[in-house]
C-alpha cells in the first residue's frame, strides 16, 4: 500500500495547488459577483473531488476501507462541484451553507483517513491538520452566516490556501517516503 500511495503523490499536490489557487483567485478578485464565486467554488470543488477520487481509485486494491473514504469524498466534492454548476443561481446563504457542509463533510473523511494512514507513513498530521482545519471552517460558516460576503470571502480563501498548503506538504511528504522506501539498504547486495 506504501507503493501506491508514494508512487501517487503528485495527486494529492495538484489537489493542494488547486486549492491554494481557488484562495488567491479569490483575494485577487474581492468584488466577484455571487454567480463567478459560485462557479469558481464549483470548478475548485469538481477538481478536487475527481482527484480524490482518482488518488482513492489508484489504491483501492491494497486497502479498501483506507481508500474508501478518500473515494466518499471525492463523490461529496464531485457533488457538490456539480450542484454549483446546474444551479449557479442560487442564493449567498444557500452557497455558504452548501460550502460549509462540503467543508465538514470532507474534513472528517480526511481525518479518518489520516488515522488509518498511521501505520503506512509517519507525520499524519499533516492531513489530520487538514481535516481539522476544514470542519472548523465549515462549522463557523454555519455559526456566523450574516457575516459581509467580503468577510466570508477572505474567510473562504484563507481556508483555501492553508488547506492547499497542507495537501502539497503533505504530497511531498509522501514523495520522499517514496524515495527512502525504493532506497536500497546500504550495505546490502
Amino acid at each position: 500500500m506504501a507503493d501506491i500511495l508514494t508512487r501517487n503523490w503528485w495527486l494529492v499536490v495538484v489537489r493542494g495547488v488547486a486549492a491554494i489557487l481557488f484562495g488567491i483567485s479569490a483575494f485577487i478578485w474581492p468584488s466577484l459577483t455571487l454567480e463567478v464565486l459560485v462557479l469558481l467554488f464549483g470548478a475548485y470543488a469538481l477538481v478536487d473531488g475527481v482527484f480524490a477520487i482518482a488518488a482513492g481509485v489508484s489504491g483501492a486494491a491494497l486497502s479498501g476501507s483506507s481508500r474508501w473514504f478518500l473515494v466518499l469524498e471525492g463523490i461529496a466534492g464531485v457533488i457538490v462541484g456539480l450542484i454549483t454548476f446546474f444551479y449557479p443561481n442560487i442564493t449567498a446563504t444557500a452557497l455558504l451553507y452548501l460550502i460549509g457542509a462540503w467543508a465538514i463533510v470532507t474534513g472528517v473523511f480526511e481525518v479518518i483517513g489520516a488515522i488509518q494512514l498511521r501505520q503506512v507513513i509517519s507525520n499524519e498530521w499533516l492531513l489530520i491538520f487538514s481535516g481539522v482545519l476544514s470542519v472548523i471552517f465549515g462549522v463557523l460558516v454555519f455559526v456566523f452566516p450574516q457575516a459581509s460576503a467580503l468577510s466570508i470571502l477572505w474567510l473562504i480563501a484563507i481556508y483555501a490556501i492553508l488547506f492547499g498548503i497542507g495537501f502539497v506538504a503533505l504530497g511531498f511528504r509522501m514523495r520522499s517516503l517514496g524515495k527512502t522506501l525504493s532506497t536500497p539498504a546500504s550495505g546490502t547486495i
